[in-house]
């Protein structure tokens, strides 16, 4: 960098370093847990839940993988919807997307020393847990500190060190479920437990949608993290949809099969009362329960290193992809301006740290792995279901820009893709979904405070606020329908919501309905095409300093189809 030339982001990541920070938050502490979760919610037929988790976030995937290509910016998920409806359902979108990550961070962090804590000397010598409630005591929080300001050193020495040492560690957190799945396959398969315990279907197909609120979206989320990272790589038109895509497909071939591992390998005399409790001892580390079980003693301590490495790397992601995030709001005008304060070595570093002392905080009222999960999903579940509406906007606002990757079929795609994602938002249940709107909520009161005394306050036109109108009522919309519905934070419930008022499965397709409602309405109120272009602008200064524009070549679709 020259005397005087202004800090950049560096275009520093290639395909394979994308695809590892993908599928590093792919693989985190949910492929531990996210089986047996899925069990007692619906047994044997959980093998569904994980395949319809694929396809709900492969259809999230492809419409994000043209969105990427098309837009390679930092912080894309909350800058697509931004260049297709204006400023504030960009802060919308981007502090739902911030929510989502600085949560995952401290989440991550305490599933690792839960973990941990099961292994004998640890729990005797460290005192990590209450062993009541398996919240983090005065020492945990601490260890947990430790891993925070670890994983922050790591983000301020630059993000092509981060995808360089996250990659190794993606490799091993690969390594490990596949070793689970051949050894548990080779040793312990009962093939009469997928039709114990009360059969295939024991709590109905109900059971099925109550699982992926319960860990599978958890535990299969997470491939926008090369996205989110877009304007740091080397070549984004081509390597943010292979990435993705390879990502996806590894991610869920990998959980189907350890859902069939994980469920051909219980013991088939405790299904006899149902799927409940379908490990009375070590629930918490089910692999390592079954492996000490079917004589591989020597895979649960591998599994238990892997307890901590897991977690570990996908808390280390996120907390980079958190900092992103407020980068790219801040460089938009929408949250403070020192928050995109670049380091000569490019790293927004205010925005860094604010993610660690958040990440901190988050500690106190969420001090188990088990009180943010749902939380999480359902904030996820908001996040991916802008893109769809922003694709079909950005399609008919800008229809000249060049789309490496194009989606075939998008407006057959798009609408199916917001109908899922609002899906996935009811599943989660009353509880989860006011708590995650009152949060959206409290980032608009922040917001107004940040324009309020700011010198220059972000100029919010007219255009703005129409092409913000849909938020508030979809929100609300998703509150209600999670009210009069059958799903709360537990899972499937006759009479689960707070009224109840919904019939079963026809629930889902009122929540189709009005889905399809509010998209098309929304697609409607996009910006015109000249306000498009004016926001657009304002981002591809990244573009512009490395001499990319939004025509570089990159892969057809075929190509891109091919890499799955």
């Amino acid at each position: 960098m020259t005397d005087g030339a202004q800090p950049q982001l560096h275009r520093s990541i290639g395909v394979f370093g994308l695809t590892m920070i993908s599928l590093g938050s792919i693989i985190g502490s949910g492929w531990l847990l996210g089986a047996y979760k899925a069990a007692t919610h619906a047994g044997p037929a959980s093998m569904l839940s994980w395949i319809l988790a694929t396809v709900i976030l492969g259809v999230l995937a492809l419409i994000h993988a043209e969105l990427g290509t098309a837009y390679p910016v930092t912080g894309g998920t909350a800058r697509f919807p931004a260049f297709a409806f204006g400023r504030l359902v960009g802060f919308a979108a981007g502090w739902t997307g911030w929510l989502q990550a600085v949560a995952l961070a401290p989440v991550e962090v305490e599933a690792s020393l839960t973990y941990l804590d099961n292994i004998g000397w640890v729990n005797t010598h460290l005192h990590l847990l209450n062993q009541k409630d398996s919240t983090l005591t005065t020492d945990g929080i601490l260890w947990g500190t430790l891993l925070m300001v670890l994983f922050t050193a790591i983000n301020l020495v630059g993000v092509k060190f981060m995808a360089e040492s996250n990659s190794a560690t993606v490799l091993w957190k690969a390594a490990v479920p596949v070793l689970t799945i051949v050894v548990l396959l080779s040793l312990s398969f009962h093939p009469g437990n997928f039709h114990a315990g009360g059969g295939f279907f024991p709590h109905g197909p109900q059971g099925v949608f109550a699982a992926l609120p319960a860990g599978v979206v958890f535990a299969a989320q997470g491939f926008e993290q090369a996205i989110q990272f877009g304007g740091e790589a080397r070549n984004p038109q081509k390597d943010i949809s292979r990435a993705i895509l390879i990502a996806m497909a590894v991610g869920a071939t990998t959980y189907i099969l350890l859902e069939i591992a994980f469920i051909g390998s219980l013991d088939p005399a405790a299904l006899a009362h149902g799927w409940d409790n379908p490990i009375a001892k070590g629930s918490f580390g089910p692999y390592a329960t079954l492996a000490t079980a079917a004589g591989a003693g020597w895979l649960a301590y591998v599994l238990y290193a892997d307890a901590f490495v897991s977690p570990a790397g996908t808390a280390l992601v996120y907390l980079g992809t958190s900092s992103r995030l407020t980068y790219a709001q801040s460089h938009a005008g929408e949250l403070p301006k020192g928050l995109s304060k670049l380091t000569r070595r490019g790293i927004p570093i205010w925005a860094v740290l604010l993610a660690f002392v958040v990440g901190e905080i988050a500690f106190l009222p969420f001090p188990s792995w088990q009180s943010l999960v749902g939380l999480v999903t359902s904030a996820t579940a908001i996040m991916y279901a802008f893109a769809p509406v922003a694709l079909a906007a950005l399609r008919k606002r800008d229809p000249e820009r060049e789309r490496p990757y194009r989606l075939k079929a998008a407006p057959v795609v798009a609408p199916l893709g917001f109908i899922a994602a609002n899906l996935v938002i009811y599943w989660g249940g009353f509880d989860t979904t006011w708590k995650i709107v009152a949060g959206i909520a409290i980032g608009f009161v922040i917001f107004t405070a940040t324009q309020f005394f700011k010198k220059e306050p972000l100029p919010i036109t007219s255009a703005d606020w129409k092409g913000f109108t849909w938020v508030p009522v979809w929100l609300v919309a998703n509150v209600g329908l999670a009210y009069l519905g059958n799903y709360d934070s537990g899972g499937f419930r006759a009479g689960g919501g707070e009224l109840a008022a919904l019939p079963n499965l026809v629930d889902l397709l009122v929540v189709a309905a009005v889905s399809l409602a509010i998209y098309y309405w929304a697609v409607s109120l996009a910006v015109t095409t000249e306000e498009v272009h004016q926001l657009v602008a304002g981002d591809e200064v990244d573009l512009e300093a490395i001499g990319l524009t939004g025509s570089a070549a990159g892969p057809t679709t075929d190509e891109v189809s091919a890499a799955i």
